[in-house]
This record gives C-alpha cells, structure tokens and sequence, in this order.
C-alpha cells in the first residue's frame, strides 16, 4: 500500500523484518533487544487500549517522559488511533505541564517517571479534560485513573475494538494531524506548532536524496524525544529499518557509547563542546611527547578535510600522514563514540566552526545544519560530498529558502513546512504568509544553495551608539577559554557590551589548588581577585581581534549555572536572555554603573 501516513508505515516494516532486531533497552545493565513484531504488538495495544477510552481522530493525547522506549510505542499507538500526540518535556514544570493540558483539552497522558507523575495527578485533580493516566516507569496506583502500559499489554480487547481500530487504521489520511509539538518559548508564552503526517513523509523523502541510512544502521535516541530533532529521526530511523538504541539518561550517554557503538547519532552543539572541552583538558595532562603526536595528528586530519569537503584527492604523502595518524590519535578518539560513527546530524545552535574542524579531523563526520519545529527539523545539511565549515549546510531539495530584503529574515516554503500555530490564528498569520514561514532567524545565502544562520533577530544587540551585534558570535569566540563554561553577552541599548559569565568551576578549582588556595564554594571562589584575573586574561586574548564594539568591557562571574531547572535555559538548552535579564537586573546594573 502507498505510505501515507506513520501508521502504515510502522506497520509495513513490522510485516518486512518480523523478527528482526527493531530496538534496543538497557535492562539490569545490559542492552537487551526487542524485534519488531514484538514492537508492533505493543503498539497495537496502545491503539486498542486508547480506542476502548473513547479516543478518536483528532484527540490529543500526551507524552511526559524521558526517552523510554515506552515512549515512541505510545506515540505510534496513538498515531494508529488516527489521535494526535503532544509531547511534553521531562523537564516541564507543573505549570508549563497545566497550560498544554489545557489548551489542547488533552484527555489522557503517558509518563515517565515518578517527578512526571506527581506533576501529571495535579493536572488530574485540577484541570476538566485530563481523565487518565498511563505509566511507563512508576510503582502500580490504587488510583483506577492511574493504568501502568505493562497492565496495558496484557489486557484483552473485543471484536468491536479490533475491528474499530481496523477501520481507522484504512482510514488513515496523507493530511491527518499527527502532533502538537510546543515551542521552548524563549520569547514569549510556548506555541503549539502543528504538523500532518505529510510533513514528516515528505521530510523522509528528501533525507533519502541527502542522508546514507540504512537497515544496518545503528541510532541512539539521545536527544529528548520530545523535541522535533530527535523525533522526527527516531521516525527515519524506523522507517529506513535501522535499530533504535533508547537512551533515558542523557547524563550518561559519554559513558554508554562505547557499549552501543552506534553508526549514527542526533546530537547539538553544546554535546561536541563538551565532549570537545574533555579531549582538551585530558590532553593538558598528558607527557610533551604525547601532545606533540597528539598535535602532529591534529594538524594532518586538518589538512586531510580540506581536501575531503571538496571532494578532492588528497596527495599521496598526505594520505601515509593520515593513516599514520589515524593509528596513532584519531582512532582513539573515535572510541570516546564507539569506534564505528558514519555520521552524526547536528542542529539546534550555532556551532564554532573550530569544534566543528576538530571532530571532522578525527575522522567524525559531523553533519551540521539548520531546523525549526515549524520546518518539521530540517531545513539544510552539509552534503557528504561538498560542505564548509562555516555555513549551515546545503538547502534540503524541494525546500525554498529566501532572505526577506527588509530585515535579513530567513524564509522557508515547502512541504515540511508546519500548518499553523494551534488556536493561535494571530501568530499564525503573522509568520505564515503566501506559504512563507517568516522564521524569525537572521541569515544569508552566500551561494546558491547553500544557507548561513547567524542569530534570532530577537535577540540581536543594538548598542546605543547603533551598532547591530550578534550576542551568539560574541559567545562563540569566549566560549573558547576552558575556563568558562556558559556566558550571556549583554548590551542592547547600552553604550558597550558586559557578560555573565558562569566559570568551568573544576578547571579553576585545579588551577587555584596547584597555587595553594581553597575556597568553601563557588561564591568564595568567583569573588577571588586571582580567578577574575584569569577570566579576564582569557577574555582579552580571545577578543583581540574583534572591532572594540563588539568587545565584552565588563562581566560578572555567577556562582550557578544556567540551567532548565532555574528557568535560564529553554528544555532544548537555549539561553533565555529575556529570562536572565530579570533574574540579574541588580548585577546587570552594576555593570554598567560607573
């Protein structure tokens, strides 16, 4: 049949591969596999389970959890019911979990864990639509509102159930909505972005044109799941037959890949930053001689990928270098991965093409590009024959993209592109015109086909000598220095720029202990005129070359992190500068006291 939606598609790849490997679980330590016939039972179960509660075409239905497996059963047995699925981040607060529960009217919700569901029996107790429950990772509920998916899979359903969810399933339409995904909000109250079943099997179509991913293959669902990125890949990865590995701890993942050795991998850039900053710091560690190979092999994988982005061969010479080099370091440190990494799409952020240079060196084939919600993810990624290290990939095939004369905005038309913000006809209208998606984001096509972002226009500085500056290239060039780890550049309407900026706190703490002195916590140590003095030293190398407006003149060190928890970071780890502008007004405005 022709696959015109997630349903049959699952569906086909069930009847295809049967008792073959479909995912996989750590259980008591191991990672255990599940085939997909047994997959497809347990989807099937969800579907019937939700038709026998009343559930039909186009009632919402939410996903709170980490990434367990339980997760994507029940959002293509919610699918199957031709019902639309909501995700919520693990993270969200019981407010953030009340405002999506009462605008899409939701009637039931999957959780993860035990935090979820304490937030989820509130929003029971206290908003209308909210009826039921299901968990994926909780202890069993006296509550008969409360229903665990292992009771699920073992319940039995009529001939009418069976055969209701026969009818829908034939039913099943190109143009069904399939989810409401909620935007972070960094600007403003969360949107509810929707996007049909044709967004996404358009989108499968033009990563087939782009991306080499196959039955073979071998994916970690790392990213939340909950986020279009790593949903709308854990959608691909199924439908080109690949293995899903699900990962629930992302805290982890460093120390799990070498036990899944994956081919491919979502990931953002703030992941190759830290996993870049531990290369680095073990690096300062080791003998002379060590990172003088280190660096011998540094510098021939660079040399190597100038070669390789054109798609030109390298000189004979270059080639015995590489090999060497790929003996001596760069295997080594594909390990850190796994050892087996074909590719690893990357999004979400900018990302400091340095990084980017470095893990392309070691032969890690990081596949940077740009993506919205409201694009259904992708909008362009490095091809694999032809790419830089600078932009933000190539433009996806049959995805317009245009700059807006009159601000630099970049626009976006295609099938991928979203239909709407849900009961929001007024941001709807105001970034939906003609089939243009007014993405918000600055950028340029600096050749054909080819697509630079280079910051959300919200958040673009004007300096009150009207300078125009991007905060995110600012934070780029500081975040740099191994001694800082998160930074927030201030300035708009104010004469020059001033950071937060929240310090590698272990790095220092090493520093300062091989000096002799302690501190009892991070505010002792960030008052400490030495460690001032070391920011500052980093600050001034890195900013040397910038014109002296783009310059950081002042900063304050901050004793925590920007993090979802205190509401500094969106769940996709974006900074929320409006956010932080509040919570340090006081220490903003000391900055700029003279």
């Amino acid at each position: 049949m022709i696959e015109k939606h997630l349903a049959h598609i699952i569906t086909n790849r069930a009847k295809k591969y049967g008792s073959r490997e479909a995912y996989r679980v750590k259980t008591d330590g191991v990672y255990k596999s599940v085939s997909w016939l047994t997959f497809k039972e347990k989807i099937d179960c969800i579907t019937k389970f939700l038709i026998s509660e009343g559930i039909g075409t186009l009632d919402n239905i939410g996903i709170y959890s980490e990434n367990y497996p339980e997760w994507t059963i029940c959002d293509y047995g919610i699918l199957s019911a031709r019902a639309v699925v909501v995700p919520i981040y693990a993270t969200s607060t019981y407010s953030q979990v009340a405002y999506i529960v009462e605008e899409t009217e939701m009637q039931i919700m999957c959780v993860g864990d035990q935090l979820q569901l304490n937030n989820a029996i509130k929003a029971l107790d206290k908003t209308k639509s909210l009826k039921k429950i299901i968990t994926f990772n909780c202890p069993e509920s006296d509550d008969d509102r409360i229903i665990s998916i292992k009771n699920i899979y073992s319940l039995e359903f009529d001939n009418k159930i069976i055969e209701t969810k026969e009818k829908q399933f034939s039913e099943a339409s190109y143009d069904d909505l399939a989810t409401i995904i909620y935007t972070s909000g960094t600007t403003g109250i969360p949107k509810g972005v929707l996007l049909n079943h044709s967004n996404f099997i358009k989108l499968f179509e033009i990563h087939n044109d782009r991306l080499d991913l196959g039955e073979k293959d071998i994916s970690v669902a790392f990213l939340p799941l909950s986020h279009a990125f790593e949903r709308a890949w854990t959608y691909y990865v199924f439908y080109r037959g690949a293995i899903n590995v699900f990962n629930v701890n992302p805290k982890e993942i460093i120390h799990v890949l070498p036990q899944i050795r994956p081919t491919v991998m979502c990931a953002v850039p703030r992941f190759f930053e830290k996993t870049y900053d531990g290369i680095t710091q073990a690096l300062n560690g080791w003998s002379k001689i060590k990172q003088n190979i280190f660096n011998w092999s540094l510098n021939v994988g660079l040399e190597y990928i100038e070669y390789q982005k054109d798609s030109k061969n390298p000189p004979l010479i270059l080639n015995i270098k590489r090999c060497i080099a790929n003996a001596l370091v760069m295997k080594k440190i594909r390990q850190i991965f796994g050892g087996n990494i074909k590719f690893m799409p990357c999004a979400g952020a900018a990302i400091d093409p340095e990084i980017l240079k470095f893990f392309h060196a070691m032969g890690i084939f990081v596949n940077y590009g740009y993506g919205a919600t409201e694009t259904t993810a992708t909008v362009s990624c490095m091809k694999t024959d032809k790419y830089d290290f600078v932009n933000s990939g190539s433009i996806m095939p049959d995805v317009e993209v245009k700059i807006n004369p009159s601000d630099g905005m970049i626009l976006i038309k295609g099938e991928t592109v979203f239909k709407g913000y849900y009961k929001k006809p007024k941001e709807t209208e105001e970034c939906l015109i003609d089939g243009w998606y007014y993405s918000g984001d600055l950028g340029l096509i600096p050749k054909e086909g080819t697509l630079l972002m280079q910051e959300r226009l919200k958040d673009i500085i004007k300096t009150s000598t009207g300078k125009y500056i991007s905060p995110q290239k600012i934070e780029l060039i500081l975040s740099r220095s191994s001694f800082i780890e998160q930074l927030c550049v201030i300035g708009d309407n104010r004469k020059h720029l001033t950071a937060l900026i929240v310090p590698a706190f272990e790095k220092i703490k090493k520093l300062t202990q091989l000096q002799d002195i302690e501190f009892s916590d991070n505010k002792a140590l960030i008052s400490s005129p030495l460690v001032k003095e070391i920011i500052q030293k980093e600050i001034n190398e890195l900013q040397a070359e910038l014109p002296s407006y783009e310059k950081v003149a002042k900063f304050s060190l901050l004793p925590e992190a920007f993090t979802i928890d205190n509401t500094m970071l969106t769940n996709s780890l974006k900074i929320r500068r409006k956010q932080v502008n509040i919570e340090y007004a006081d220490l903003i405005k000391e900055m700029y006291t003279p």
